[in-house]
C-alpha cells in the first residue's frame, strides 16, 4: 500500500483527531484508516510529534460532529470499553506505526501482553525474540506513538518499580491498578497477537 492509501480516512482527510474526557485524564486519538497516535493529553499537535515522518499526516482535523470517521469512531468506542471494565478492547483496534524491524515486532509483542498482566523489560526483551535487548525494548515502549492500544504501560523494571511513563506515572498506576482489579474471566477481548 501506498502512504496515501494507508493512513486516509474514507472522507478523504489524511488524518483526525478527538479527545475524550476518562478518568485518568482528557485522552486523544489521532487517526486515519488505523490509530496512528494516541495519549493522555489534550494537545493533539503534541502526539503528531510521535508519528513516524513516513506516516505523520500533512494536515490534522477535528472529528467532523455525527460522521466520525470508522477507524476513529472504533478506537473511541474501545476506550469506553476498557474505561467500562473491557479492558481488551483496545487490542482489537487497528494501530499503524513504523520505524526499524526490532521496534515494530516489539510494539507487536506489546499487544499481546495480556490486561493485568506486568512483565519486566527483561522479559518483554525475551517476548521479543532477543533476550538481551532490553535498552532496544524499553526503546520501543519509549517512542511507542499509540498509548492504551499498544500498552506499554504493561512493562515495568525488573526491581518492580515502574520505570517512566509518557503520561505519567499517576496515569500508569491507574492502569495497572484498574487492570490487577478485574477478574480474568472479565478482562474482555483477548489479543491474538503473540
Amino acid at each position: 500500500m501506498t502512504r496515501s492509501q494507508q493512513d486516509r480516512c474514507a472522507d478523504g482527510l489524511t488524518a483526525v483527531a478527538a479527545t475524550e474526557p476518562t478518568p485518568d485524564g482528557p485522552f486523544t486519538i489521532i487517526a486515519g484508516s488505523h490509530v496512528l497516535a494516541s495519549g493522555w493529553t489534550a494537545e493533539p499537535e503534541g502526539l503528531l510529534a510521535l508519528i513516524h515522518p513516513s506516516l505523520r499526516p500533512g494536515r490534522l482535523e477535528e472529528a467532523p460532529r455525527g460522521g466520525t470517521p470508522a477507524a476513529l469512531a472504533q478506537a473511541l468506542s474501545a476506550l469506553e470499553a476498557y474505561y467500562d471494565g473491557e479492558l481488551g478492547a483496545p487490542a482489537t483496534v487497528p494501530v499503524l506505526q513504523r520505524s526499524g524491524p526490532f521496534r515494530e515486532r516489539a510494539w507487536e509483542v506489546l499487544r499481546g501482553i495480556e490486561p493485568g498482566e506486568l512483565v519486566t523489560y527483561g522479559e518483554y526483551a525475551a517476548l521479543c525474540g532477543r533476550p538481551r535487548a532490553v535498552r532496544a525494548a524499553a526503546g520501543a515502549c519509549a517512542f511507542n506513538a499509540a498509548a492504551l492500544f499498544v500498552p506499554c504501560h504493561r512493562v515495568a523494571r525488573s526491581d518492580g518499580s515502574l520505570g517512566g511513563f509518557r503520561y505519567g506515572l499517576a496515569v500508569k498506576e491507574s492502569l495497572l491498578a484498574r487492570e490487577a482489579a478485574m477478574p480474568m474471566s472479565v478482562r474482555g477481548v483477548q489479543s491474538t497477537c503473540h
